[in-house]
C-alpha cells in the first residue's frame, strides 16, 4: 500500500512541471507576433512602433517564464498574464490604426 501511494505521489512531483502550461497564452503570442509582423510588412507600423511592441511581447514572456518558474502557474498569475496580453493587443491595435505609416 505504501509502496503504490510512493509511486502515485512521485508521478505527481514528475509531472508538475506539465501542470504550468499556458497553451492559450503561447497561442495569443504567436498570433500577436504575426500581427505585429504583418503591421511592419505593410507598413502600418514605423519601426519605432514596431520596436515597442516587440518590448512589450518580451515583457510578457518575461512575466509568463517568471510565472512557470516554480511550475505551477495559479489561476491568479493566469488572469494577470491574459490582462497583460489583452492590454499588448489593444496596443497592438491601436499602433495599426494611428495615423503614423511608414513611408
Amino acid at each position: 500500500m505504501k509502496k503504490s501511494l510512493l509511486i502515485v505521489a512521485l508521478a505527481l512531483v514528475a509531472t508538475a512541471p506539465a501542470f504550468a502550461g499556458t497553451p492559450r497564452l503561447n497561442a495569443r503570442e504567436h498570433h500577436q507576433s504575426a500581427r505585429i509582423h504583418q503591421g511592419v510588412r505593410s507598413g502600418e507600423l514605423t519601426r519605432p512602433e514596431a520596436r515597442r511592441l516587440r518590448a512589450g511581447e518580451a515583457r510578457l514572456n518575461y512575466n509568463e517564464a517568471r510565472a512557470k518558474s516554480d511550475g505551477v502557474v495559479t489561476a491568479a498569475e493566469r488572469a494577470r498574464l491574459h490582462n497583460e496580453a489583452d492590454r499588448m493587443s489593444a496596443r497592438i491595435y491601436s499602433q495599426k490604426h494611428d495615423a503614423q505609416d511608414r513611408p
